[in-house]
Order: structure tokens, then sequence, then C-alpha cells
């Protein structure tokens, strides 16, 4: 009879050892029940590698870095540890792993659990990223947010972050059905509604013991009255109290909300009664949510819009902000909250701070967020010489190339000197637009590899927790690398697709790279034109191009009927999702070759929208992986415009 002891008592240790009970009996039923006790005894011995007496010496802090140790033999005796109490869970997931379990994709119908013996394991592994993570975005619905986190620690990933007060407006973006109303009737939720999701979440984090960071944009609204729940709309609705227009910046004169919109409206950052009331809002969020880890305090989510009044124009942007930060700092300090503090180089701030420095940087982690770079290149792990922008008040021109975005991370990190992760988008649109899977995880894999090598702690990736179209490959293997940098990605794509899709998975790959070579990933991705004041796909010599990726997408339908029912679920549930996802580019083809020429722009859109409208009706069967709002944003918002499928229309991104 198998044993697990619980050498400290915590509550992650014990989900641990539940989680380690439930897996063992999935890959062995006939074993008889497994007792969990406390103390020490002839079993799994779970607890920190300091009960141990183990080594944590090349961990620089016990509590953010993960050291994963594994010494058990065949019979299921020794021990489990990690340097925190999180680590311990990802030692248990490890150690399944190298028994054979995988998480293909989140959910039970993504997991492959072996009928086996357990097999003897020895592994110690400090993670080369300290900051390994994702956060919210897309379209969500409550179950898939239990099953993304429930899923994070299961793949090596350390945080699960949650944007907004209220994250309404992901919810929204589901629930209302955006881009698929002719298939799904709205069902609106309320605030308080998502506010109680939201929570549920963080006690699901909390059990796993992830970093729990929180918040973001928002903060040049709420603390001034200004709801911004409702994301990146402007409604009439949203009553502006009176006494908040003297805190919003000055642009034209006037001080009123950007375009409409709390969310990407900046204040007037020289008005000390503005920062007083930022800074309040701040301390007084930290010290009722004693659970969040790291907060992120970031400005709004839009540049060139900055108070031009006469004492703003007297700092850069950077400098009023950091200023603000120092001020945060110390109220923090005065009310005794070790709570940590992220402030974010996005959109002006990526420009240093030019008279002011951070104070106290125990306090404060950077957050780099290059959001505007291009995802067919991967960054170079070496340095490239650009030449430097200098800043202009409301007149910045931002970088297009990750290789050009470096240089002015690596001269705020020199400025500030905190630690440094980025905040990534690799899972918003762009996965979309590369339809072999293979290249894109390449460029993740080199992109996690070139942050290592520039300096960088670690990566969270803003993006729909339902990345998993056609199927977790990306996800798998920016959760890998990020663990180990030195990860080979051959032996990645071997392990994830003959796990995935068994023993014929070579001829999946052939398919894949076969859909990569006939179509550009630089051409969907609208980085490509022969003519941009045309469009972002004007390129006629596509056309034939595309008409045949459409036939090699369709030539592999025999194949997957063939292997639609698999011996394990997750490998059904793989080959019918691929099968969904070949239909996708199978019936996009014609409309992106008419796209192609300029002359059939009507056309084009009617054929798109008919099309996604009839493909939405099979989003129900598929929607734990496949996010319809967001292949919704990444077409019909960008190319094809208009109301897709009774849905609201989208900004190009």
């Amino acid at each position: 009879m198998y044993r697990i002891y619980i050498k400290t008592p915590n509550h992650t240790v014990t989900f641990a050892a539940e989680e380690l009970k439930k897996y063992l009996r999935m890959m062995m039923p006939r074993c008889g029940e497994i007792d969990i006790l406390y103390g020490e005894g002839e079993g799994f011995s779970l607890g920190l590698m300091s009960d141990f007496a183990l080594d944590t010496s090349d961990a620089a802090d016990l509590a953010l870095d993960d050291i994963l140790y594994i010494d058990v033999d065949a019979s299921g005796k020794g021990v489990i540890a990690g340097s925190n109490y999180r680590s311990v869970l990802l030692a248990v997931y490890r150690y399944l792993q190298e028994n054979g379990c995988r998480w293909l994709f989140p959910g039970i119908d993504g997991e492959l659990i072996p009928q086996k013996q357990i097999e003897a394991v020895k592994y110690r592994k400090l993670a080369d990223m300290r900051y390994r993570g994702q956060c919210n975005e897309g379209a969500e619905y409550q179950q898939q947010m239990m099953e993304a986190i429930d899923f994070t620690p299961k793949i090596g990933l350390n945080i699960f972050m949650q944007e907004f007060d209220n994250p309404k407006a992901y919810y929204d973006n589901y629930y209302n059905h955006r881009f698929n109303t002719v298939n799904r009737e709205p069902e609106p939720v309320s605030e308080e509604t998502v506010l109680q999701w939201k929570r549920e979440c963080e006690a699901e984090i909390a059990k796993r013991g992830l970093q729990y960071h929180d918040m973001g944009h928002g903060w040049t609204a709420e603390p001034y009255g200004i709801n911004s729940s409702l994301g990146w709309v402007a409604s009439e609705e949203n009553k502006i109290p009176e006494s908040a227009y003297q805190h919003l910046a000055m642009l034209n004169g006037e001080r009123q909300l950007y375009r409409g919109v709390p969310l990407n409206t900046n204040v007037c950052m020289s008005n000390p009664e503005t920062r007083r009331l930022w800074v309040k809002s701040v301390a007084d969020y930290a010290e009722l949510n004693t659970n969040v880890d790291y907060l992120h305090i970031w400005l709004a989510d839009f540049y060139n819009n900055h108070c031009e009044c006469e004492e703003c124009r007297k700092k850069i942007v950077t400098d009023w902000y950091i200023m603000l930060m120092n001020e945060i700092d110390e109220e923090l300090t005065r009310r005794a909250l070790n709570t940590r503090i992220v402030f974010i180089c996005y959109y002006e701030t990526i420009w240093k701070s030019e008279t002011v420095n951070i104070k106290n940087p125990a306090r404060f982690t950077m957050l780099f967020a290059p959001i505007t770079r291009v995802y067919y290149r991967s960054v170079t792990p070496t340095p490239v010489e650009f030449p430097y922008v200098p800043f202009k008040h409301n007149d910045i021109t931002l970088p297009k190339d990750i290789d050009e975005y470096i240089p002015y991370a690596k001269a705020s990190m020199e400025q500030y000197g905190v630690n440094t992760f980025l905040y990534e988008y690799h899972f918003c649109y762009h996965q979309h637009c590369e339809p072999s899977v293979l290249r894109y995880a390449r460029i993740l894999h080199e992109d996690v590899k070139g942050y290592h090598a520039h300096g960088f702690h670690g990566i969270i990736q803003d993006g729909s927790q339902r990345s998993y179209w056609p199927n977790g490959f990306n996800f798998y293997v920016y959760a890998q690398t990020l663990f180990d940098v030195n990860v080979d990605f051959d032996a990645l794509v071997e392990d994830y697709f003959s796990h995935a899709y068994g023993e014929d998975w070579r001829e999946v790959v052939a398919l894949l790279k076969k859909l990569g070579d006939t179509v550009p990933h630089a051409f969907i991705a609208g980085k490509a034109s022969k003519n941009k004041e045309i469009h972002r796909l004007y390129d006629p010599d596509m056309q034939q191009s595309l008409r045949e990726f459409g036939r090699v997408a369709s030539s592999f339908k025999p194949f997957l009927e063939a292997h639609k029912n698999m011996p394990k679920r997750a490998q059904t549930v793989a080959m019918r999702l691929l099968s969904f996802y070949l239909d996708f580019w199978a019936g996009i083809a014609e409309p992106l070759a008419l796209k192609c020429t300029g002359e059939h722009e009507r056309e084009a859109a009617l054929l798109f929208h008919e099309f996604f409208a009839e493909y939405g009706k099979r989003e129900v069967e598929f929607q734990t992986y496949y996010d319809h709002y967001n292949v919704g944003a990444a077409f019909s918002g960008r190319y094809f415009y208009g109301r897709s499928s009774g849905g609201n229309n989208i900004p190009e991104v």
C-alpha cells in the first residue's frame, strides 16, 4: 500500500498530496486506497527542501525562486520537495510528468494519464525564469477560468494574473457572445457577479500557492470615482463626477475623458492632489487585498494623450510616473504593508526617467511591455544597435521590431536596478496568424531564450485563456522553455505531438508544416502588404497560394476521419479539435484570396461573415480550447470589418 506523508502542514502542500494521490490512483487503478498522513514514515514524503536539510543556496529568494527536488524509488518511497510551498506542488506535477502523465490542454479532456506502475525518479532543477505566467484576456467564462488556473501549475507556470479591479469587460466578451449573437443569445452578467467570480479565482490561485498579480490599468479612473469596468468602450451611462474633471489630462485646452473611454484616459500627474488620491487608492486596495503578491500600477491604455498643462510639460511622463511610485512606496511603508509593486514600461514609459529614480528598489519590479512588436521574428539574444529616438510629448513613435525595443528596456533596467520581466502578447491575436503552430512555437521558444540571455527574469502572457486551437503546443513550449531555457525544441515537438496524436503524430506535424509553407506568417499577420494604403493584406501574387492553402487544409480530412476515435480520450479531443481548426483555414482561404487583390472588398467581407457565422455554431463544442471572440477580433476586426455574426466593431490591433 502506498502512503503519502506531509512533512510541512500547509494548505498548498496538502493540495499537492491530494493531487499526487488522485493521479497515482488513476495511473494504478487497482493499487487500493492511498493514505495521506502527517509526519514521517515509509512512503512519499512531501515538504519544503529546508525540512529535509536540502541545499537551496542557488535560489536568490526562496519565496520567489522555484527549485524542484525529487528522489523517489520505484516502490513510492522518497522525497518530493520544493524551495517554497508552491514549488512542492510543481514538484509533484513534475514527478507525474516523469512517470508519463501529460496535460495537453486545460480540463479533464486534456489529461493523458497512462496506466502503469510508477518508476523511480531523480530530479533537481532551479527554474531558469523566476516569473512564469499568464494574465486574463479575450472572452472569459467562469468554468474555463477555473480550468485555466488548475492547468497553470501542471505545466510548470507559477503566476496567474487578473487584470482590473473588476474584469467585467472580458466576461462581457463571452457572455454577450460578441461575434456570435446569430447563434448564441447574449447572457449579460452583472458587476456583482463578476466580482464574486474574481474572488473565486483568487481562492483557487491561493490554493495552489501561485504568485498572484492583480490590477494593471484602471488607476487613472477609479481613484476619482470613475468606473472603468466597461473596458475600452465609451458609454453615456458612465457618469463622471464633477469633482473628477480637474484630475483628467488636459488635451487641446480641455479636461475630458479621452474619446469617452475612462480606461484610455490619463490624468494630470503634476497635480499633487491627483497623485494623493491615486496613492491613497493604491494603499487602500493593498491594505484590503492582502492576498495580492504583486500589485500592478499602470497608466492609461493609450498613448500620445498625456496632460498638456504647463506643469506636466516640465517633466517627461516617466518622471511623473516614477515620482508617483515613490509616493506609493512611502504610503505603503507608513502603513507597514509589504505588497510588491509592479510599474510598467509601456508606451511613453519605455523612455527611462530623467530626473527621478526609484528610491526603494526592494519594493518594486519592472514590467516591460513591447506591445507594438511583430511576432514573425524572434528576439536576437545578442545586442542589436538601433538609433535612439528621443521622447516627444504626445508625439511618440514606438518600435516595431523587438530588437529595437530591447535597448530601451536595458536602459530602464540599469536606471532602476530592479528585477524585470515582460508583459507579452503571443497569445492575444498574433497566435492566429501562423497556421502551422510549429513556426510560432519556435518563435516563442527563441523569444524566451533571447529574453533570458538579455537578463530578463520572466514573462507574463497577456492573452486568451483559450489558446489551444488546434492544440496546446504553443503554451507547452512557452511553459517548458521558461522553466528550462536549454530544453530542445525538436524534443518538445516529439513529446507533445506523440502524446496528443498517437503513433501517427508525424503525419500531423507534416501537414502543419505544409500549411505554414504555403502562406507566409507575415502575410496573414498583415505585415507583408505590397501597398498598405490599399489595405494590410494587399498582395495579388498571394491569391493562388491562398487557394492552394485551402486545398491543403481540406486534404487532411480522410486522415482525421480515420483517427477521430483514438485510444485515449485526450487524443480523440486533439484529433477532433484539429479537424475543427482545419475547417477554419479551408473556409477562410477564399475570403483571403479575394481580399488580397484589393478588387473584391465587399465580396470578401460577405463571404467571410457568412462562413464565420456558420463556424460559430460549433463554438460551444470546442469553447474550452477555442476563443471565438478572439478569432473574430483577429480576422473580422482587423481585415473584414463590419458586423461579424452579429458582433460589434473592433478596431485594428
